[in-house]
């Protein structure tokens, strides 16, 4: 029976809560809670008793605060007293009610007063949120005024960092800001029974976000009444979203307004002929204005407020209107007008020079701070141009844009409103009905056009969910959620957890404890670790203040030079840090009156100044509680900027030299704001307070910075892309290019790092792949050597063979060290690490075996058929292997010394080796012409077939072929028929020259073509072997017998050289040639001319003895002169004696044999040549005249012919070149010429076609001499065919001259083949 007793006394202590504050209600409701679970007796009796207590002090709480009620009595005069009764009952009959006034209705001062007059009050305060501190302050000050209470008791008011309430408090003033951060600590609100949000119409986040609040709240706490005021902008937007509750109007004290609309483009105002001062021209602004003001000066007396959208715009029309009113209205005259400039960066003394009394008639010009925030007194006319800067977000460049738009109708009629204050008024619109009419009628809520990351961040300190899904009177763009949750994802207070949705992280929830915005916030914890805690909030409390340096109009110049004292040329974030640090020592040198009479000499604002101070001291006695140091000691530039960076990592720029400007995050490009110290010498890298878009976009407050600080600070938002994975054989380690960038902002273009901590798989790949099987590893690990050997051994194999099916592929290779090598080793240092502690026990591990890379189809292969080296008489020449198709070396390639290759002969090598003939036979009889090859399907068997006829090498390839073929009974098949050029290259042997160290220095399929390329440094390379032997400027024979060749054995081969006589011109030499042919040419030579050194010369004697005409014929010569002329013919004449005598001579008795034969018979023998010379000349000089005259168009082919024909014959040098043995036939020669001419003009048709055959075996001659090796000369075989061919002119031309014998086309290329194929001349 005991248990109902002790239960009783806690259900009557229950009954007793409903009449305590909402605050004690929840807590003793707790505490019964608990007590109700106590099983024993006696604890729950004390406790019940500790409660009983508690309850009755709660009880005496509420009771005091019933008995302090003040009297109340509402001012008469106040529109809203009107309306007392009707909001009394609506606040009473329901939760939320919307109260709708404009500004001087009383509602702001009254309605606390109509909630205390219905009991609210007692049992928790009544709230009254306020946009504006100044606001909250002085209606505190004016209710506790008019219910005669002291400030701080029944009425007290809280904003940032300063609480004049207190438990006896009943009505309570604060900004919105205040109760969005009471919300943290008490949810349910329960300090409140009554809540009036002022100005809601103003829409700021905070207003929306309590009032989204609310609508959760409401339901759960019925007790809890809100009033919502607002001007009569839309309030049944708030009475929706609040179920439809009930909208009290209450009008204002205002008077008539008369709206002219006075658009800068001519419209229709014409149409309108009761308004006479429409204008029908178009004007700019200024010039409206100022139409405006004159209209309205002529209205009678009354200030006038014009509304611009700038600073600027207002000096621009301050200077201009000053002018213009100037001249109308002179100063001294009683008509003189004030002009007064009114914005929020003014200082303090020059706006309150609106608010003073005056006797002249003012003209106002304003932002639109005037619009609702200031009421201007006096003012009766209003020029309204409709426009107005208004903050907007961009969701581009993610920067807060101030640009210029179209005011809303809503804002029109607040400042039309300016003017129907004290009397019938005139608003001024310089622009349409129509226009007005078409402008949206509200402007966007704050929320639609602005960053979230504060509201989002104290949403998720207050764990109210998903932003997207909470209840705004208007929801925010999802646009610029995403905006705000990037921002604080950016300073590290959000993170994207597992499940996917993004949480507070510890860094975020002390971010939310910090009563400033969320960038200035992160960049004071970072200060933390860098220890400069009280240099950055110096920095950030100045920056969430306006600007405390003052720059007025009149006085810009002084100003920015009393400010420059303070400048950093690399940071105007430290100017604030040292306009602190002024500040404070004078403020310790100077009295309170004479620092304040300083910071005005200095164009300071004061009252900023003090507000900078009081902003720090909370900050810093926050931080404190927050348990951060403040330091005392200062902190280095570096850490200061690092700690400011980490609330600006997405307001960056690096510097686009060619455009001048910076490109930013996400894209974005824009320019240093003149204003700041970097503008004249800006750095690569800056980071910026805030980007603000005007006529461009202007970084303002900016720092130089280095990238490496971004990338350390931004290790969360960087993007690191790494491209080019590459194994680096001096590094021993995968390698890879590393592109760092954030927001689009390149940190770091291109930095190799070890690309094994990055993708460790694809590391270790590519080191298998890479070191292991393409060995591309400086390793002494035995394992490695042994392996690579094995595969060289079956990589010749496929070389020779031409197959790529011998050796394994990479991929087994690649399986066989997969499966073997630790997953962990991804470099050299990882895989000697590895191996270290692996081959202990497995030594053979990672040996290849033979058998697991060579194929079965190996077996084919034979050393005979793949032989290493190319044997030709006594040289031989070593052979490699190369399949690689489409290189210049595909196929087998013989390496020839330098020093052999003029006697190394092409035969035999056309037949190649034995493992490519059949495929080389093959593809010779498959370029054979289609009527040919037909007879020989299918190719290989025939090809195989012939192959087992023919003895390799032992004669021509192609004529062995085509004599078989012939004779395995298909058509006749001649050499010329087969077609090389379609025979694949790897078919055709390379030559490559090497050196004495085996180093390649050319190579050609062609053997003749490379000794060709390589003639210059053969004969070198020969020379050098035969050093002594070689000599110069000899003009007599005092030097031993000449040996005819030259041999030298070295490095297994024989050199052989051919020396020879050497013409020098004044003296003769010794050379070595690379072969007989050339030797015979120049010993030839290098005799006449020792001959002609050491014989006297008879050519003085012979001319004493030339008749007159004679010398005249002989002085026409093409040698230039008659002394060259006699040297020629005295050449011939020793070249004659010469080959008469059994031609030249080796040693030096048979020369001095020789030079007597000379000296005896050259006299006679020039004579004699001279003779005959004599003859040619005169022919040739006819003929030249009689080329002179032949003038026809139609025989210019023919002459053309006889003209180059009769420059070879008798030409400079002609008689040596001709020799003893033809000089007679050149006159007969230039016989033919004679006849020919006579002939030409009677048939040039046929002597054309002649012509054309003399031309094409001209041409068979040239061809046979261009197929001559390198460095031989012609031969007297060549010569033979050479006047072969004067010989055919002759049959064709002048047969009656006569031939020296039987010549034709057929006989001269009969002569050319047997010559080609060395059956001599």
């Amino acid at each position: 029976m005991k248990t109902p007793s002790v239960k009783s006394p806690l259900a009557d202590l229950r009954r007793r809560l409903p009449g305590l504050m909402p605050r004690d209600r929840h807590r003793l409701r707790r505490r019964i809670d608990g007590a109700e679970k106590i099983r024993d007796l006696d604890r729950r009796r004390s406790v019940a008793a500790e409660i009983s207590a508690d309850i009755d002090d709660c009880e005496a709480r509420v009771e005091r605060r019933r008995s302090a009620f003040p009297s109340i009595d509402y001012p008469p005069e106040l529109p809203i007293s009107q309306r007392k009764d009707d909001i009394l009952a609506a606040v009473r009959d329901h939760q939320v009610v919307v109260v709708a006034g404009e500004t001087g209705s009383g509602k702001t001062t009254q309605l606390p007063k109509i909630c205390l007059e219905l009991g609210r009050g007692v049992l928790g305060q009544i709230g009254h949120t306020q946009p504006r501190r100044l606001a909250a302050r002085t209606v505190a000050e004016r209710i506790a005024e008019e219910l005669g209470t002291t400030l701080g008791e029944g009425v007290g008011y809280k904003v940032r960092f300063t609480d004049t309430s207190s438990d006896n408090t009943l009505v309570k003033l604060m900004t919105d800001g205040i109760l969005l951060a009471e919300i943290q600590r008490d949810r349910m609100l329960r300090d409140y029974d009554t809540l009036i949000i002022d100005e809601a119409h103003e829409r700021s986040l905070n207003i929306d976000f309590i009032l989204g609040y609310l609508k959760r709240l409401l339901p759960r706490r019925p007790d809890l009444k809100v009033i919502i005021t607002s001007a009569t902008i839309d309030p049944e937007r708030f009475s929706r979203h609040f179920d439809d509750a009930p909208i009290i109007e209450v009008s204002g004290r205002t008077y008539p307004v008369e709206v002219r609309y006075r658009p800068l483009a001519a419209e229709a105002l014409v149409d309108d002929d009761a308004d006479a001062n429409a204008v029908t021209d178009d004007r700019d602004q200024i010039q409206g204005i100022c139409d405006a003001v004159d209209e309205l000066c002529a209205e009678g007396p009354g200030d006038i407020l014009v509304f611009l959208s700038g600073e600027r715009e207002i000096r621009d029309t301050a200077e201009a209107l000053g002018k213009h009113l100037a001249r109308r209205y002179p100063e001294g005259s009683p008509q003189a007008v004030d002009i007064l400039p009114l914005y929020a960066r003014l200082s303090a003394a020059e706006q309150q020079r609106v608010f003073r009394p005056h006797s002249r008639r003012r003209v106002v010009l304003a932002t639109n701070v005037a619009e609702t925030s200031l009421t201007v007194p006096g003012i009766r006319y209003v020029v309204d141009p409709g426009t107005a800067r208004i903050s907007r977000y961009s969701h581009r460049t993610k920067v807060q844009r101030l640009p210029i738009e179209r005011i809303s109708q809503a804002s029109a009629n607040q400042r039309k409103g300016r003017c129907g204050r004290v009397a019938e008024g005139v608003c001024i619109r310089l622009y349409s009905e129509e226009d007005f009419l078409s402008r949206p009628e509200f402007t966007d809520p704050e929320i639609l056009r602005t960053n979230l990351a504060s509201v989002i961040l104290q949403m998720a300190a207050l764990g109210l969910g998903d932003v997207a899904e909470f209840p705004f009177v208007d929801g925010p763009d999802r646009r610029q959620v995403k905006d705000g949750v990037a921002l604080l994802t950016e300073l590290g207070a959000l993170q994207q957890a597992e499940d996917g949705r993004t949480r507070l992280t510890p860094l975020g929830r002390r971010l939310a404890q910090l009563p400033i915005d969320p960038r200035l916030g992160r960049m004071v914890l970072e200060a933390e670790r860098n220890g400069c805690v009280h240099e950055v909030m110096v920095i950030t409390a100045a920056l969430s203040i306006q600007d405390p340096r003052e720059r007025p109009v009149e006085q810009q110049q002084a100003a920015a030079q009393k400010h420059a004292r303070f400048a950093d040329p690399e940071s105007d974030f430290l100017a604030y840090l040292n306009l602190w640090n002024h500040l404070r020592e004078r403020q310790q040198e100077l009295s309170g009156n004479q620092f304040r009479r300083m910071c005005r000499e200095e164009f300071l604002n004061y009252l900023r100044v003090r507000e900078w101070q009081d902003i720090y001291s909370q900050l810093k006695q926050i931080v404190r509680s927050l348990g951060i140091e403040v330091n005392t000691a200062p902190a280095d530039s570096k850490r200061i900027h690092l700690s400011l960076l980490s609330g600006l990592l997405s307001h960056i720029g690096l510097k686009d030299p060619e455009k001048h400007e910076y490109l930013g995050a996400r894209g974005a490009r824009f320019a240093i704001f003149p204003g700041s110290a970097l503008f004249k010498k800006q750095p690569r890298w800056v980071m910026s307070a805030e980007l603000v878009e005007t006529s461009r976009l202007w970084a303002r407050v900016n720092a130089r910075i280095e990238p490496e600080w971004v990338e350390e600070l931004a290790g969360h938002l960087v993007k690191r892309t790494y491209s080019e994975p590459h194994w680096e054989k001096r590094r021993g380690a995968v390698m890879a290019y590393e592109r760092v960038t954030l927001y689009g902002v390149p940190l770091v273009t291109q930095r190799k790092v070890d690309y094994g901590r990055i993708d460790p798989k694809t590391a270790r790949e590519l080191f298998l792949r890479n070191a292991l099987v393409q060995g591309e590893w400086d390793t002494r690990h035995e394992f490695f050597h042994a392996n690579r050997r094995l595969l060289e051994e079956v990589e010749d194999l496929e070389h020779r063979a031409r197959r790529r099916d011998i050796l394994v592929d990479d991929e087994v290779l690649f399986d066989f060290y997969d499966q073997r090598v630790g997953a962990e080793v991804v470099s050299v240092r990882h895989f000697d690490s590895w191996w270290k502690r692996v081959r202990r026990t497995q030594p053979r591990l990672l040996h290849f075996d033979r058998s697991m890379l060579v194929s079965d189809a190996a077996g084919e292969v034979t050393e005979e058929d793949y032989p290493d080296f190319w044997q030709q008489g006594e040289h031989r020449f070593r052979l490699t292997y190369q399949f690689e198709p489409g290189e210049a070396a595909d196929g087998v390639t013989v390496h020839i010394p330098l020093k052999v290759l003029n006697q190394v002969s092409a035969e035999g090598f056309d037949w190649q080796i034995p493992g490519l003939r059949e495929e080389l036979v093959t593809a010779l009889m498959r370029s054979l012409p289609k009527a040919i090859r037909r007879s020989f399907v299918p190719v290989p068997d025939h090809a195989a077939a012939v192959l087992k006829r023919l003895r390799p090498r032992t004669e021509p390839l192609l004529e062995a072929l085509s004599r078989e073929l012939t004779a395995m009974g298909g058509p006749r098949v001649t050499v010329d028929d087969w077609q090389l050029d379609r025979v694949p290259d790897h078919l055709r042997m390379t030559f490559r020259a090497v050196d004495e160290k085996g180093r390649s220095l050319a190579e050609a399929k062609d053997l003749e073509e490379l000794r060709r390329r390589l003639q210059p440094r053969l004969r070198e390379a020969i020379s050098a072997e035969a050093a002594g032997i070689e000599r110069t400027g000899l003009t007599s024979w005092d030097f031993g017998p000449l040996p005819r060749t030259f041999e030298r054995r070295t490095a297994g081969h024989v050199i052989r050289g051919y020396p020879a006589l050497v013409d020098e011109g004044t003296s003769v030499g010794v050379r070595i040639f690379d072969n007989a042919a050339a030797q015979r040419h120049a010993m030839v030579a290098g005799t006449r001319r020792l001959l002609m050194l050491t014989v006297p010369s008879p050519a003085r004697f012979l001319q004493g003895h030339l008749s007159n005409q004679s010398k005249l014929v002989l002085s026409r010569s093409p040698h230039g002169s008659v002394a060259a002329l006699f040297d020629d013919c005295v050449a011939c004449g020793v070249d004659a004696l010469v080959a008469e005598a059994g031609g030249p001579v080796w040693d030096p008795d048979a020369f001095a044999k020789l030079r007597e034969h000379v000296r005896v018979h050259l006299v006679e023998r020039v004579m004699d040549i001279l003779a005959t010379v004599e003859k040619i000349l005169a022919a040739a000089q006819r003929l030249e005249k009689q080329l002179k005259g032949t003038t026809s168009l139609a025989v210019l082919p023919s002459v053309t012919d006889i003209q180059n024909q009769l420059g070879a014959l008798v030409g400079p040098g002609f008689v040596t070149a001709v020799g003893y043995r033809r000089l007679r036939d050149l006159v007969r020669y230039l016989r033919g010429i004679e006849v020919r001419l006579s002939r030409l003009p009677h048939n040039p048709r046929r002597d054309q076609v002649n012509t054309a055959k003399v031309a094409q075996m001209r041409q068979a001659y040239q061809q046979l001499l261009d197929s001559l090796p390198p460095g031989v000369p012609p031969g007297p075989e060549h010569e033979s065919i050479r006047w072969m061919l004067e010989e055919l002119r002759i049959s064709y031309f002048a047969q009656e001259v006569g031939t020296a014998h039987a010549v034709s086309d057929k006989r001269i290329l009969k002569a050319i083949s047997e010559v080609r194929s060395g059956g001599g001349g």
